[in-house]
């Protein structure tokens, strides 16, 4: 099998497709989820947690829909050839601070359950990352408008 660009962001889209079906699927099936969840964990329990388990599910969802679009975005970018462009750039960090964003929420959400931290620390790091990709892409950006601009 021959793996090629457009391949790899044919793969990338498909992805991004699947993820979004999945959080679609969360965000009908929130309700069931929460209440076998609470069922399993034994942690949780009551209409209260189960309140705002539902709340920090919906909340972090808001987050992760506008990071699919934008991903979804920055992949029609990366298909046209237009990859250091400021609108790569700004998707970049919108997608940084939806990470950020899901973060926090996850950090408040473990007073009442603490395994959240862990979300929280994964969403941290991944907005870290993406953070500097996007600092990367805006000196590269930089350096090629220096360049056009010798020729």
């Amino acid at each position: 099998m021959d793996w090629n660009k457009d391949k790899s962001i044919l793969l990338s889209r498909i992805c991004v497709l699947i993820f979004a079906t999945l959080l679609a699927l969360a965000d009908i099936g929130s309700y069931w989820l929460v209440s076998w969840f609470m069922w399993v964990s034994h942690t949780l329990s009551g209409l209260k947690d189960g309140y705002m388990l539902m709340g920090t599910l919906y909340s972090c969802s808001i987050f992760s829909w506008i990071l699919l679009v934008n991903l979804w975005k920055l992949l029609a970018n990366i298909q046209r050839g237009m990859v250091f462009e400021m609108t790569s750039v700004k998707y970049l960090r919108i997608t940084a601070w939806c990470c950020a964003g899901v973060c926090i929420i996850c950090f408040l959400s473990a007073l009442y359950y603490t395994p959240f931290i862990l979300i929280s620390v994964a969403a941290g790091f991944m907005a870290l990352i993406v953070r500097i990709i996007k600092n990367v892409f805006e000196q590269a950006i930089s350096m090629k408008d220096e360049l056009d601009f010798t020729v």
